[in-house]
């Protein structure tokens, strides 16, 4: 198993959070898996995007070049990203959000309305989770208790409260997904 993730947005989408939770997942479920940001200086408000891998062999490098699975959180996003896909990957499109749609036909897309799903839970900044459930659904690169393993690894200062928050939102998305 190789997953070879770019997820991108604004910076302030929780990009590079979900990025960090994806790769600690992966070692959760005891594989192998990197994680490597990008981001201008200007941070929240810029674009930002960063690389994951999650694979039961050798991680060879931690850049994606041409990636399986690309999760789109922005509009600006999708024509930077949607090109560099592999024929027969993964777009998860944050389609509260994007009004455009991908130009590729040999691509899966799946659209979810990722901010309105987590303002329906009660905060808009759990976007990000709703998209990573989505993926995990759709890939099954992780596992969904791994990732709730993970929370308490990388949102370490996080109330129980927001910790269940979070994974309300993880399920929403693994849920929306059919």
């Amino acid at each position: 198993m190789y997953q070879g993730i770019r997820i991108a947005g604004f910076g302030g989408q929780g990009v590079v959070s979900a990025g960090i939770l994806l790769a600690q997942a992966g070692v959760e479920d005891k594989k192998n898996a990197s994680w490597l940001p990008s981001y201008g200086p200007e941070m929240r408000g810029g674009t930002a995007n960063c690389s994951v891998v999650v694979t039961d062999g050798e991680v060879y490098t931690p850049i994606v070049s041409a990636p399986d699975s690309v999760i789109v959180m922005n509009e600006p996003s999708l024509p930077k990203f949607e090109p560099l896909i592999k024929k027969g990957g993964l777009l998860i499109l944050n389609s509260s959000l994007i009004n455009s749609r991908p130009t590729r036909q040999d691509i899966d897309v799946v659209c979810v309305p990722c901010n309105d799903i987590a303002k329906e839970l009660g905060m808009d900044r759990i976007a990000n989770l709703v998209a990573l459930g989505a993926f995990i659904k759709k890939t099954g690169a992780v596992s969904l208790q791994s990732v709730a393993n993970a929370m308490k690894k990388v949102y370490k200062r996080a109330k129980p409260e927001m910790l269940e928050l979070n994974q309300k939102a993880l399920q929403a998305g693994f849920d929306f997904v059919k």
